[in-house]
């Protein structure tokens, strides 16, 4: 649990394995937009509709839902390789530091979720900066599909602004839309390298933009968030 719903990247997770469990002759995934409509708790249903099915793209909904309601509602968009004379690679800018030599992070008392990853220090972190930098992996990642596995990790990371707070806080992510770069996303060991940033926050909310790169530092995806303030 995140606070008194599941935890963002979970249930993003459990959406996208339902519709890789329903729909299996997909392309890649390619993006996710993904919205968090209402907390969820407790037995959770999980309903995916296929939208539209093209010769190289499909788009699928999923809705996670519990007794209080609708949930999240998520978008994936599969998309096939196809030929094209364009070719712009990705920044392939690498870590400064492997994940094994940096500082062990200890999250705060009282959250739960936290306890299925394995987090740790970058030096990117400065005080007054709304920056987040770190690595990270899912302790329990078996036999899971690389793009669940990548959903669960990617939102595992503090909103950037919570990094100005002068006082204590609750925050609740609003959407989280992703694109993935790599297929399939792999990386050594489970470790992922998680940056956030606030472009902007005030009035109580916080826009953020987000990357994930694998061990060897190759950008995997990328990421916009939208997130409510109540500090």
């Amino acid at each position: 649990m995140q606070g008194r719903t599941v935890y963002g990247g979970l249930s993003a997770a459990l959406a996208l394995a339902a519709t890789l469990g329903r729909w299996d002759d997909l392309p890649p995934l390619r993006s996710a937009q993904i919205a968090f409509v209402g907390p969820l708790a407790g037995a959770l249903e999980i309903r995916t509709e296929l939208l539209r099915r093209g010769r190289s793209a499909a788009f699928v909904q999923a809705d996670v839902a519990s007794a209080a309601g609708l949930g999240v509602r998520a978008t994936f968009l599969f998309v096939a390789a196809r030929e094209s004379h364009v070719d712009l690679a990705a920044d392939a800018s690498g870590p400064e530091t492997p994940p094994p030599m940096t500082e062990a992070f200890e999250p705060p008392p009282g959250v739960a979720f936290i306890r299925n990853f394995e987090l740790r220090m970058t030096a990117e972190e400065r005080d007054g900066q709304a920056h987040i930098a770190r690595w990270a992996r899912l302790l329990d990642r078996d036999g899971l599909h690389p793009m669940v596995e990548l959903l669960a990790v990617g939102d595992v990371l503090p909103p950037a602004a919570m990094r100005l707070f002068t006082r204590p806080g609750p925050i609740s992510s609003m959407n989280w839309h992703l694109n993935l770069l790599a297929d399939p996303p792999a990386t050594t060991d489970g470790w992922w390298l998680l940056r956030s940033t606030a472009d902007q926050a005030r009035h109580g909310y916080s826009g953020q933009q987000m990357s994930i790169r694998d061990a060897a530092g190759r950008l995997v995806a990328t990421a916009t968030q939208s997130v409510a303030l109540f500090a």
